[in-house]
């Protein structure tokens, strides 16, 4: 039962494998894992049948080698158990025992041993004879189709089959889709606990996907190697196809892991391919061919996963020939002047051709629509159209006067229970070189918090190049372990860099935060008081910090006031139902891994929390949870993000809109406020366009403007309660600010006068271009610029402003 280093240490025979040893002799289990580890091997230990099940759980291992008598549980149930499982029914086991009746060795083998060894034994025999079980199993014929350590199709079978459902694809036009799965944390999960932990998260992921697989018909679920796995959904459409993957997706992000007896949290990666865009193999329908072309199949959805990859959002990604960016035509000598030339001019006139549009479409298009109604069928359409702008108006001010009175006493926290406080993470979304000049001091601001549990403070960030900044933000993790930098270099988008930062975030509760957000010391106990009270999202008061840098940084400061001061809370209390901002919001860190960012919605962020929403989650709006940011300091800064923001909001209304409806969780008081704040909000800046074609048409069948009544009780009393709403809603944003900007009394003047003057009319502008830009597929991501000048930063005060 000896043997020398010699001997053992020849030829690590089995390299990578992992071995379980089950026995209740410690003395035995050590000498045969000691054995088996000088092959090479990783070896996992048991001390009966019970607990050999606990370790099968948690991964399969590629052999087993057991002692017969045990307690509790003995060998022969321990392979009974595996025989029955679909998962073990491969692995091959080997029999150590003490029991020499030639009737026992058969039973051993009749109940699916693959070889019964004696003791005393050989200990270099017993290597050789388990790792000749790694190189050919002697499984049934029908097995050697199954990936022994996963139970799963094996690769080459599932690519044979595969290949055989292109060519039915083909023949009978009923399409289908191959489909690979990878972990995003794989790479990291290898690094940290080897080739064991990543046959644990293959071994657990392999039973929920054959069992979420189980209920779309005719799916087979395959180990595609490496910690890839591969579903055949054939004779299925590709919205269904979609449907299924991204249930899959939610599953597999529902399960939590358990790796050497930690739990993990996984973000599956999801990419696939219609088999009708699979080209047959032209040699034919041989086995060989059949199987060229489901390896080509695999490729293909491999690099849509990979594609995947880099969004982390859980929304499979679909292999086209654009999944691959095209190579640039060789010898192409640039773009011809004169062509060059006629591009910047249509770029340059293509937003003041939109516009032009919307005036068209808004006002002339309605006039002339009255015009020829009452010229060619009588048909007097003024009156109705009138009452109907009359009537939109005043509901609209009516909301507006509701959301400003019910905003003076919001909901409140739950009470503070004095902890424990939970650990908590925050995520800094950014873009380097637009942000470089403030995220130093970003970060400084978060490690600064007084949060009595661990806090974790995560920067996502992404950028074209290594900038010097990069130096600092090392130095300061280096002095602080709670900083956690993290560039995300395939990132595009906000969207990219949040889902980037939940694969190392550690925190029970996470906020979400932009670039240049200071948030309130106290911020993260108060937002714990919400979510540990129940709710599953909090968004907070967003102040701008800089309104002494321009009007423009001005207006916006009181503009945001009367937004998350007042509008917010009040519309979260009218409607029954809060919404996520972006930025100084606090997620339950498991809804925000299960909802994900998707990065190609313009407003990742609304889209979101409408999905939180609609599945029944309780957002609160909290304007006493204070963070303070940056305004753009020019009106083409203004523009461009606001114009980013209202197609935003278009793409979310289409989306949401009939969601919402639909959903289950939703009283019909919140379906209303969906249609009032998805529906009305696109609908209303047209509506505000409506008096002056209205206007003109009664002008015109008055013969002039002089022959118009302007003192029509109806129009004089609701242009009044209209034209109340500005100043109500300024007075509502001074009583509600945060100090630092009420003290600014010229600010609230100023704003009126240049809200009702301009900037209304300029957003709803704005609005309807957007809404022309979505339409015709025009999508423009411009970053918003930031900059902190020395005079524009207005002092806070120590307790916030707020309680």
């Amino acid at each position: 039962m000896t043997a020398t280093a010699a001997e053992l240490a020849a030829a690590p025979l089995a390299a990578g494998r992992t071995a379980l040893v089950v026995d209740d002799d410690e003395l035995i289990s050590q000498l045969v894992s000691a054995g088996l580890r000088a092959a090479g091997m990783t070896v996992v230990t048991a001390s009966d049948g019970r607990e050999a099940l606990a370790r099968l759980a948690e991964a399969v291992p590629d052999v087993v080698v057991s002692d017969v008598n045990m307690p509790g549980m003995d060998g022969f149930a321990l392979v009974s158990r595996l025989r029955a499982e679909p998962a073990t029914r491969a692995v091959p086991l080997v029999f150590l025992t003490s029991r020499t009746d030639p009737s026992d060795a058969l039973a051993a083998l009749r109940l699916g041993a693959d070889d019964y060894v004696r003791k005393p034994f050989d200990l270099p025999e017993l290597v050789a004879r388990v790792t000749a079980k790694l190189d050919r199993p002697p499984v049934p014929v029908e097995q050697l189709l199954r990936d022994p350590r996963t139970g799963l199709l094996s690769v080459a079978a599932l690519a044979e089959e595969t290949g055989r459902e292109v060519a039915r694809a083909a023949a009978t036009g009923r399409d289908g889709a191959l489909a690979v799965l990878e972990v995003a944390e794989l790479a990291a999960l290898r690094a940290r606990f080897g080739a064991r932990g990543e046959a644990e998260l293959t071994a657990q992921l392999s039973t929920a996907l054959d069992g979420a697989a189980a209920g779309a018909a005719g799916a087979r679920v395959a180990g595609a190697g490496g910690g890839r796995f591969a579903v055949l959904l054939p004779d299925t459409g590709a919205e269904e196809v979609h449907r299924l993957l991204l249930a899959l997706s939610e599953q597999v992000v529902r399960r939590r892991v358990t790796v050497s007896g930690e739990a993990l949290d996984v973000t599956p990666v999801v990419g696939w391919v219609a088999l009708s865009d699979v080209a047959g193999n032209p040699g034919g329908a041989g086995t060989g061919a059949l199987a060229a072309t489901g390896g080509r199949a695999l490729d293909l959805a491999g690099t849509a996963a990979s594609g995947a990859a880099r969004h982390l959002d859980l929304q499979p990604v679909r292999w086209t020939t654009d999944t691959v960016p095209a190579e640039p035509a060789a010898g192409r000598a640039g773009t011809p002047r004169r062509a060059a030339r006629w591009e910047v001019w249509r770029a340059r006139l293509r937003t003041p051709g939109q516009v032009a549009l919307t005036l068209v479409l808004g006002v002339v298009a309605p006039f002339a629509v009255y015009v020829g109604a009452w010229t060619w069928s009588g048909v007097d359409l003024g009156p109705v159209a009138y009452v109907g702008v009359v009537l939109a108006l005043v509901v609209t001010a009516t909301a507006i006067w509701l959301e400003g009175l019910l905003a003076l006493d919001p909901v409140r926290p739950p009470a503070d229970t004095g902890g424990p406080y939970p650990r908590a993470s925050a995520i800094i979304a950014a873009y380097l070189p637009n942000e470089a000049l403030t995220i130093v001091e970003t970060v400084e601001a978060f490690l600064a918090q007084d949060y009595p549990g661990e806090l974790q403070v995560v920067l996502a960030y992404n950028g074209p190049d290594r900038l010097p900044v990069e130096d600092a933000l090392e130095a300061i993790a280096a002095r602080d372990p709670r900083f956690v930098p993290l560039r995300v270099d395939a990132s595009t988008s906000k969207a990219q860099n949040v889902n980037a930062g939940l694969a190392v975030v550690t925190g029970e509760f996470v906020g979400v935060f932009d670039a240049d957000h200071h948030p309130d010391p106290t911020s993260f106990r108060r937002a714990w008081r919400w979510l540990g009270g129940g709710y599953d999202v909090v968004q907070g008061h967003c102040v701008v910090r800089n309104g002494g840098a321009s009007w423009v940084s001005r207006t916006t400061a009181v503009e945001f006031e009367s937004i998350y001061a007042v509008s917010h809370p009040g519309r979260a209390r009218l409607h029954g139902f809060g919404v996520f901002g972006g930025s100084n919001g606090y997620w339950r860190t498991d809804l925000l891994r299960r909802t994900r960012m998707h990065g190609f919605m313009l407003t990742e962020d609304i889209d979101s929390s409408l999905r939180v929403v609609e599945d029944g989650g309780l957002i609160a709006n909290d304007p006493a949870l204070l963070s303070r940011e940056l305004a753009p300091t020019t009106l083409a800064a203004v523009w461009n993000q606001r114009m980013r923001w209202a197609q935003g909001w278009f793409q979310v209304s289409l989306k949401h809109l009939p969601r919402a409806w639909r959903s289950p969780h939703l009283r019909l008081r919140q379906k209303l406020g969906m249609t009032f704040l998805l529906g009305w909000r696109e609908v209303y800046p047209w509506v505000s366009l409506q008096a002056y074609p209205v206007v003109a048409y009664l002008a015109w069948r008055a013969d002039g403007f002089r022959n118009l009544d302007w003192t029509v009780p109806l129009f004089v009393l609701t242009t009044l309660f209209t034209t109340s709403v500005g100043p109500g809603q300024t007075l509502f944003a001074r009583r509600l600010a945060v100090p630092e900007v009420r003290r600014q009394r010229g600010w609230f003047l100023r704003y009126l006068l240049v809200s009702s003057f301009f900037y209304a009319e300029f957003k709803n502008v704005i609005a309807r271009v957007a809404q022309v830009k979505e339409l015709t597929g025009e999508r423009e991501w411009k970053v918003t610029p930031r900059s902190v000048p020395v005079v524009a930063a207005l002092p806070a005060p120590r307790d916030g402003g707020a309680s």
